[in-house]
This record gives C-alpha cells, sequence and structure tokens, in this order.
C-alpha cells in the first residue's frame, strides 16, 4: 500500500475511532448513572479522552500534503505532545476515583449492560489499535503510534472494567476495580512520559 492510501486509512481508522468512543462515552456514562457505577463513568469517560485524542489525528493527518516538510514536522511534534497529554489526563483521572473508590467503600450496584459495553470493547480495541499502528509505521507517524497506544490502553481499561463488573456481578468484590484502575495507572503514565519525550 503506498503512502498516499496509507494516510487515507489511518485518516479512515480515526474516523471510526472517534465515531465508536463517541457511542462509547454516551452509553457508557447513560448506563453508570444507572448503575451508580464511578468505574463506568470514568470509562465512558475514557471514551471522551480517545475521541480526543482521534481528533487531534484527524487535525494532524489532514495537514499531509498541504503544507512543507518541515511545517507537516512540527504539526506531528504537537500532536505527540497533545496525545501525551491525554494519557495524563486519563491517568489522573482513573488514580482519583480508584483511590476515592477505596476510601469512600463507593460500592456500585451490578450492571449487565457494563459488562457488554467491556466485552465489545474488548474485541473492537485490539483490532483497531494494531491497524493504527500498521499505518502508523508506514507513513512514519509518531503521533499515529502513540495514538495507537492509547488505542490499546482502552482495551486494558475495557479489562480492567470487565474484571471489576464481574466481580461485584458475581462474587460482590467491588474492590477489585479500583485495584486494576491503580495497576492501569501506571502504564497510563508510562506511555504518557515516553511519547512526551518523543520515545513512544
Amino acid at each position: 500500500m503506498n503512502k498516499e492510501k496509507t494516510y487515507k486509512k489511518a485518516l479512515f481508522l480515526e474516523y471510526f475511532t472517534v465515531g465508536y468512543n463517541v457511542i462509547e462515552a454516551a452509553v457508557s456514562i447513560a448506563f453508570g448513572h444507572i448503575a451508580k457505577s464511578i468505574a463506568l463513568i470514568g470509562f465512558g469517560l475514557d471514551s471522551v479522552v480517545e475521541s480526543l485524542s482521534g481528533m487531534i489525528l484527524i487535525w494532524r493527518l489532514r495537514k499531509h500534503g498541504k503544507v512543507s516538510e518541515e511545517e507537516e514536522e512540527a504539526v506531528e511534534r504537537k500532536a505527540t505532545k497533545f496525545v501525551a497529554l491525554t494519557f495524563f489526563i486519563l491517568g489522573l483521572y482513573v488514580l482519583f476515583h480508584s483511590v476515592k473508590k477505596l476510601i469512600e467503600k463507593e460500592i456500585p450496584n451490578p450492571s449487565l449492560p457494563g459488562i457488554i459495553i467491556a466485552i465489545v470493547s474488548i474485541v473492537v480495541m485490539p483490532l483497531l489499535s494494531w491497524q493504527k499502528f500498521k499505518a502508523a509505521k508506514q507513513i512514519q507517524s509518531q503521533a499515529l503510534v502513540a495514538d495507537s497506544k492509547e488505542t490499546l490502553a482502552c482495551f486494558f481499561l475495557s479489562v480492567a472494567l470487565l474484571i471489576g463488573l464481574l466481580s461485584n456481578y458475581v462474587f460482590d468484590f467491588w474492590q477489585a476495580d479500583p485495584i486494576v484502575g491503580l495497576i492501569i495507572v501506571v502504564f497510563l503514565f508510562r506511555e504518557g512520559w515516553e511519547n512526551w519525550r518523543g520515545e513512544g
């Protein structure tokens, strides 16, 4: 596949990312409020951050061919920094609510719709991340590599959400969700730092 086709594919992947995550955010936040589940609401807000990342990449990819190589590289650097910031924002949010849930013993109601949302995301996100990563390597876009990792982070959050919701649904073990959330915070901050330094 030549570079121009890969750019078009990358743009399609980002448009899909934004569309999918807007829907996922709306559904997750709605069911999260119904179940009083901070984990599910947090997952919906993660989808908002993922949409932001996708919009940043759309902005970057649409600059291709319209500006000089030097300007395109400058846009690339800015986009990579912005994507790194979304890792930090998401990590801080998950950290705050994970600790808050443990301290205040905020126990969500069981949520079957939340379990279904998590399973769908577990299927979709790795495939989307892999396609983005392949396209990023072909067009040598560090910003798109960073975004593919953020999509992968969404997969890990989906696993955490599923573990937390299932543990509460089946075993009444509500602590599983914030504990797994704290583990994911480490991954998010590490990826954010690496991408901020241009090592992602």
